[in-house]
Formats: C-alpha cells, sequence, structure tokens
C-alpha cells in the first residue's frame, strides 16, 4: 500500500504549500509557468488559494456540499500572498484536527476528510513543482518531490485522476492490456487494466467515449512495465516532465492503450 497516514498527509500539505509561498514571493508576478503555459506565477498562486479555500469550506461545513459562492481574486500581489496564507493556514488546521474517516463531501466516490487530506497534499506537491519550474528560468531551484508522497501520487493518479472503478451508468470494456508501474526506489508496483468506457452522465447530460484504466492486483503479469523513481513518474504522469530516467518494456501496443488514458493534461 502507498496510501499515508493523516498525520503524514497534513505534514506534506503544510510543508508543500509554504515553499510554494516562499518561491513564489520571490518570483516576477508575470513570470510564465512552463508546466501550465496558460498561468503566470499570480494566475497558479490564486489557483492554489481558490482550490485551498474551497476545501476548507468543505471540510468546515462537513457533511454539507460545496459552498456556492467564491471569492473574488486580491488585486495585487501582496494581497494575494495575505489571502493565500489565510486560507493555506486555515486548511492545514482544519485537516490536521479532523478524522480522516469523518464524513465530508467530494467529487470522488470517497466521500471522506481522509480524501481530502491525501488529495490536497498532492495538489500541493504538484503545484510546488509548478512553482519552482516557473522560478527555475530565473535561476531558482527545482528539488526533488518526497518519495514516499509521490509512491502514492501515482496510486492516486491511476486510482482516482486517470482512472478508479467506472461509474455504474456507464461500460468499460478491457482492451486485454495490462500494464505495471515499477518504483525502482520505493519498491511499490501497481498495474492497471486499459480500455474504453461509455455511457451518458445522468446528472449533466454528458456522453462520454474515453480511454480508461481500472487498478487490478498488483502481483498480476502486466504486458507493458514502465520503470522509474516514484518522483519520476509522478510528475511524467502529471506531465510536469519528459520521460528521460524512464524506461518502458513488454508490449508496445499495452504501452500506447496506457498513454492513451493518461495522457491528457492535468491542472
Amino acid at each position: 500500500m502507498t496510501r499515508l497516514d493523516a498525520d503524514s498527509y497534513c505534514a506534506h500539505l503544510r510543508r508543500e504549500s509554504t515553499r510554494i509561498r516562499d518561491v513564489l514571493a520571490l518570483t516576477p508576478a508575470a513570470a510564465r509557468v512552463p508546466s501550465c503555459p496558460d498561468w503566470d506565477a499570480d494566475d497558479l498562486l490564486w489557483h492554489l488559494t481558490e482550490v485551498q479555500w474551497f476545501w476548507g469550506e468543505v471540510v468546515a461545513g462537513r457533511p454539507a456540499g460545496p459552498p456556492e459562492e467564491h471569492p473574488e481574486r486580491p488585486g495585487s500581489r501582496e494581497a494575494l500572498l495575505t489571502f493565500f496564507d489565510e486560507v493555506s493556514d486555515r486548511l492545514c488546521s482544519l485537516l490536521s484536527t479532523a478524522g480522516p474517516y469523518e464524513q465530508a463531501w467530494s467529487w470522488a466516490d470517497e466521500q471522506t476528510v481522509g480524501f481530502t487530506q491525501r488529495r490536497q497534499a498532492h495538489e500541493a506537491m504538484i503545484h510546488r513543482l509548478d512553482a519552482e519550474l516557473c522560478a527555475a528560468a530565473s535561476g531558482g531551484e527545482v528539488t526533488a518531490l518526497p518519495a514516499d508522497l509521490a509512491a502514492d501520487g501515482v496510486a492516486e493518479l491511476v486510482e482516482v485522476m486517470y482512472g478508479g472503478e467506472p461509474p455504474t451508468w456507464g461500460v468499460f470494456t478491457p482492451d486485454g492490456h495490462l500494464t505495471a508501474l515499477e518504483l525502482t526506489d520505493t519498491g511499490h508496483r501497481l498495474v492497471v487494466r486499459t480500455g474504453r468506457f461509455v455511457g451518458t452522465d445522468p446528472d449533466s447530460g454528458t456522453a462520454l467515449d474515453v480511454a480508461h484504466l481500472v487498478r487490478v492486483e498488483d502481483d498480476v503479469p502486466a504486458d507493458a512495465t514502465v520503470t522509474g523513481t516514484a518522483a519520476h513518474l509522478d510528475a511524467w504522469l502529471w506531465n510536469r516532465r519528459d520521460d528521460s530516467g524512464i524506461e518502458v518494456s513488454g508490449s508496445p501496443e499495452a504501452y500506447r492503450a496506457f498513454r492513451g488514458a493518461v495522457g491528457e493534461p492535468l491542472t
């Protein structure tokens, strides 16, 4: 299992959020974010501020649904940094005092505080990498992703962000391929089955016909294997780095099916 305990997620969230704030405070507001090219440094800071404000409201109001109104973006860099400090400290404090199994709304199947603790730790870590990549153009340092959180980040990507058990309102048709992700530094091995999901969301009316993946037992043989460190694989799957240092072996068809299911950029 890659999953961390609640205290570890909360510690990572606070540490990564602090690093984001420190990096962006020294980065020109108009500096572009290469991993999110539509954003500049202040857009990135505002995005994380909105996200952390939103989930702070969700946790504070649990088990009620999400807030209907959203804050306005501050008009200056100084005000934006101040607002980020307030909402980030609030979210970290709320999550560190709440039990992971308490009921709380989320957009996923898992409706617990623990989902938010996990999701927000990963959100902060990936956006910390975005902040460092933004600052790198002016000489800033890009630091390593923590291996324990990155390993769980790979699992979260295949379990939640790109895949997971398909909704009951559609049909998942496997394509016959299995792909293994092997994390060389943590020893984890995750295996996923690829295929297509077809269905119409009854809430939105949106028709879907998309590549999808489902995690299966990790000790089964795979058709293709993708190997790298936890940090490399996590950043690569988030489209934050290239595939240097990542090795692929086995069936080219299985690997293409896997890439088809995880190729959509995430923000």
